[in-house]
């Protein structure tokens, strides 16, 4: 299945730089719907406000962390079959079986480039 690259994308991250370097990536890759949010509580008002078809998220935010967005979108009858990939510094094997419990769809460890983020959202989406 080929990705659609036309689906909405999301992105989450409190650092407006690597908000900026993710946007590029993925338009980069041929994506050309893409939001930003910069926190996981702003993020959900825009998950509920619009269909989104895939999520990429930091861990470390507040008031509401990645993990606990990730939590949130998966216990919501509407949003819990959307896409979700973690982006982040946590390379702990803690952390990741955290969020493969929490049922995240795939994970990136930052730093990462644009052939690291297609490879990731291939996995989930189909092959570009």
């Amino acid at each position: 299945m080929a990705v659609d690259l036309s689906l909405k994308v999301l992105i989450i991250d409190d650092h407006r730089t690597m908000l900026r370097i993710i946007r590029g990536q993925l338009k980069e890759l041929g994506f050309r719907d893409i939001d930003e949010a910069s926190n996981g509580g702003e993020a959900l008002d825009k998950l509920r406000g619009g269909e989104f078809g895939l999520v990429l998220s930091d861990w470390n935010m507040s008031p509401m962390s990645g993990l606990e967005l990730l939590k949130e979108i998966r216990s919501d009858q509407i949003l819990k079959g959307v896409p979700f990939i973690m982006v982040t510094a946590e390379s702990s094997k803690e952390h990741v079986v955290e969020a493969k419990k929490a049922g995240v769809s795939n994970y990136i460890i930052k730093p990462f480039n644009a052939d690291t983020l297609k490879s990731k959202i291939a996995t989930v989406l189909g092959d570009f």
